[in-house]
């Protein structure tokens, strides 16, 4: 991402906050594994869409009351003997000449500093609840400004919570966030389709699971989150992520896996046939999901609302589980009472950008929200037949879901991931080289 596209959202930021707020927004914290070990660094999603700043032990701060709107930023003084262990740091001169910033301070001395830029201000725009300590810390910035409200010192009154603004700036996918967006869709199709390749009868679910972590990192991108292989019974569990069952010829095999490349997330599913054919029970479950899927990408357009794709999967499933004999009753009543989610029972589909399950409000007021151009969800209807005494053996432990990631345009819907064969007869092509 170029700097110019940061830039740009705090431009656009600062512009609704208005002369009178300040925004104060701070890096994540490095978090333990165990011990002394820290997992992977990975920035605050807020933070790094406003500042393309992926350190920690940094606040970015922005002041549009001040002339032309100021970006200040807090973080890491350079240090030679902690560099040689850890990296390199970008420091103040970094942070102003790689980053944009318009000023930049040892985070060190924010104590010193930030109530001071916190004191002309009227509102404070943050977001509390996510970091305890910080909240604690801007607690204690402004009962200082307040202990000398006698001298004339300003105190800011109130409080906005940051996310709500932020959170809508992130719904809107820009070209350069769309251009990452699918580059972060094709590597994840080159991963699922050496999956499709290997699977066979004999191996383990963490062998499949093995491709997928080769061909994200040969692509400088990681997990978008843990990476769902689960093949027989285990398909039929919506998070399994336990990855360590023998495939079984004659079984299904569903994977869920995403990766995440320059921040931005990818996240498909797709379900093969362990041993490259599906049963008749298999495809016919198969077949009424596909359906499901394509019915509602269809009505992933703008102007529709976010709940009409999710009543089109469900009048597709719902239909399909009545001719499998699956559930009795007119449709109209099963939809009503819900009857579906006994075999459907999550929803068709999420917000994706920065986070897998991305930011934004699906309503708005107590009214579903309309989709817009360049918005970005997934759809990805399921059904979980588990084995049942009251289920015909055919159909035991029979899980499919079919996911994809989907553009909303001024036209038809993007499919993202379109790239990704999903056909049944398709599917064994692939698998049968």
């Amino acid at each position: 991402m170029k700097a110019e596209e940061f830039s740009r959202r705090r431009e656009q930021l600062m512009s609704m906050v208005g002369s009178d707020g300040i925004v104060i927004l701070p890096a994540a914290p490095i978090r333990r594994r165990s011990r002394d070990v820290e997992y992977r660094y990975r920035q605050d999603s807020d933070f790094y869409y406003l500042t393309g700043f992926a350190e920690p032990d940094s606040v970015a701060v922005l002041l549009p009351g001040t002339r032309g709107g100021r970006f200040v930023l807090f973080c890491r003084e350079r240090n030679k003997d902690k560099e040689l262990w850890d990296g390199s740091r970008a420091g103040q001169e970094g942070a102003t000449e790689e980053y944009g910033a318009d000023d930049a301070f040892p985070v060190d001395d924010i104590d010193d500093i930030l109530p001071g830029l916190i004191e002309p201000c009227s509102r404070v725009y943050y977001t509390m609840g996510m970091y305890t300590d910080f909240d604690a810390r801007i607690g204690e910035w402004i009962n200082s400004l307040r202990s000398g409200g006698s001298r004339g010192v300003h105190t800011p009154h109130e409080f906005v919570a940051l996310d709500h603004l932020l959170h809508d700036m992130r719904l809107f996918k820009s070209r350069a966030e769309i251009s990452t967006m699918r580059r972060s869709a094709k590597v994840a199709v080159k991963a699922h389709e050496r999956a499709m390749a290997v699977t066979r009868p004999g191996l383990y679910e963490y062998e499949v699971e093995a491709e997928f972590c080769h061909e994200f990192r040969r692509n400088n991108a990681w997990i978008s989150y843990s990476p769902i292989v689960g093949s027989g019974k285990n398909t039929c569990t919506l998070h399994y992520v336990e990855n360590n069952c023998r495939l079984a010829d004659g079984d299904l095999l569903l994977i869920d896996a995403g990766c995440e490349l320059d921040y931005y997330a990818s996240d498909i599913t797709r379900t093969l046939p362990v041993n490259g054919h599906f049963s008749a029970a298999q495809r016919a479950v198969y077949e009424i999901v596909l359906e499901a899927q394509l019915a509602a990408i269809e009505l992933t357009r703008s102007g529709r609302h976010w709940n009409e794709p999710h009543d089109a999967a469900v009048r597709v499933i719902t239909r399909g589980l009545k001719k499998l004999g699956l559930l009795e009753g007119s449709l109209k009543r099963l939809i009503d009472d819900a009857a579906y989610q006994q075999f459907f029972m999550h929803r068709t589909g999420h917000w994706l950008g920065m986070d897998v399950h991305d930011v934004g409000d699906y309503k708005v007021g107590d009214q579903w929200r309309l989709l817009e151009p360049g918005m970005v969800t997934t759809v990805e209807p399921g059904l979980y037949i588990a084995a049942a005494s009251n289920i015909p053996s055919r159909f035991h432990n029979i899980g499919v879901r079919i996911e994809d990631d989907v553009l909303v345009t001024s036209g038809d819907p993007d499919v993202l991931s379109k790239g990704l064969v999903k056909e049944p007869d398709a599917i064994e092509a692939l698998m049968a080289g």
